[in-house]
């Protein structure tokens, strides 16, 4: 269905201005209701048309013009007509909806990355350079947006309707979901899955800026760590550094580089290590046990938040192949050992 740039604009100004439809306000949301006005008019169409006949076979063939029932012999054309039609319609509707489906859960290779956690009742977004937000999120436009979500307590669903964007925020997984702003503004935040008594109160907006606006905001809003050097502290303090030292005869693998490669583990597979597999990693370390190294690692189940868990991760995502950030990590903390061993020497 072909419609003109000019109704189409038409439509859609109508629709915001009546406050019956969302803006499009992201990349995608010209698409998603591009099908759905597709299903809408399938939808009309097939309901005027089968008004249509029950009402004209009501009155021709009421009782008054044929008292007596007669035998109607069957069409094949007619019933291949009323099947094929239908089944095109299905066939369109399903590789349309398949293709706009992989566009928005592929974010592309340059979206900038934002983590969101989910718990009740408050959204909370971490940006890369240590940005933190409740029931907020800022984003640039023009700019590919991907969100790794993940809940510390129950079921929630972030939606952005004017994205037309709604992904399921789950307990223990990773779940992603991507966007490009298009305009300038505030839009609605919102949580779609009903998670307890203050389930309404989840709500808050994303703003949308441009990319200077952003940039001075991500400057004015810093809180001086960012989450990889949050991490690193973490990783530290919890003794990482003891066994995940990066030399020969080391108690736990090098972390350094590893992530996007594959990892053989004891029990013959080779995960990729990713987001997800980082965090199993640290949450139940024995179902992970990488080849050639003992099940020593401790579990920190209940120990770290989920905040800290992404922390650690993008620390861990830091780390380059020639292990620069592990050695001052080792370096920092032998340091404060030293400091806390060494007698204070008292002047008189």
């Amino acid at each position: 269905m072909h419609i003109s740039p000019v109704l189409w604009q038409f439509l859609v100004k109508w629709l915001n201005a009546s406050a019956l439809f969302p803006r499009e306000a992201s990349t995608i949301a010209p698409y998603a209701d591009a099908l759905y006005f597709f299903l809408l008019f399938v939808t009309l169409l097939g309901l005027a048309l089968v008004g249509a006949l029950i009402f004209g076979f009501a009155i021709r063939y009421r009782k008054e013009r044929h008292p007596v029932a007669e035998q109607v012999e069957g069409s094949t054309l007619l019933e291949a007509t009323w099947t094929i039609i239908p089944l095109a319609l299905f066939l369109i509707t399903f590789v349309w909806g398949a293709l706009l489906y992989f566009r928005i859960y592929n974010p592309p290779t340059n979206a900038m990355n934002i983590y969101v956690v989910g718990k009740q009742w408050m959204w909370k977004a971490e940006h890369q350079g240590g940005q933190h937000e409740i029931n907020a999120l800022h984003v640039p436009i023009g700019q590919p947006v991907q969100l790794t979500m993940i809940s510390q307590d129950v079921f929630h669903s972030f939606s952005v309707p004017d994205f037309r964007i709604k992904r399921e925020v789950i307990p223990g997984r990773y779940s992603t979901v991507w966007f490009e702003a298009t305009e300038p503004g505030k839009y609605h935040l919102f949580c779609t899955q009903y998670c307890g008594t203050n389930h309404a109160q989840m709500v808050g907006w994303v703003t949308a800026m441009t990319p200077d606006d952003y940039q001075k905001w991500l400057q004015e809003s810093t809180s001086g760590m960012s989450l990889a050097q949050n991490g690193e502290r973490l990783f530290a303090s919890l003794g990482c550094n003891s066994c995940h030292t990066g030399v020969a005869g080391a108690r736990g693998p090098n972390l350094a580089g590893v992530y996007g490669t594959r990892v053989r583990l004891t029990n013959g597979t080779e995960p990729q290590v990713n987001d997800a597999y980082l965090r199993e990693a640290i949450l139940n370390p024995s179902a992970e046990v990488v080849a050639g190294f003992a099940p020593i690692m401790p579990t920190y189940q209940g120990q770290i938040t989920e905040e800290g868990l992404i922390d650690l991760v993008e620390y861990i995502k830091s780390m380059s192949p020639n292990n620069d950030r592990l050695k001052q990590t080792m370096v920092n903390a032998e340091s404060n050992r030293e400091v806390k061993t060494t007698p204070t020497v008292i002047r008189h």
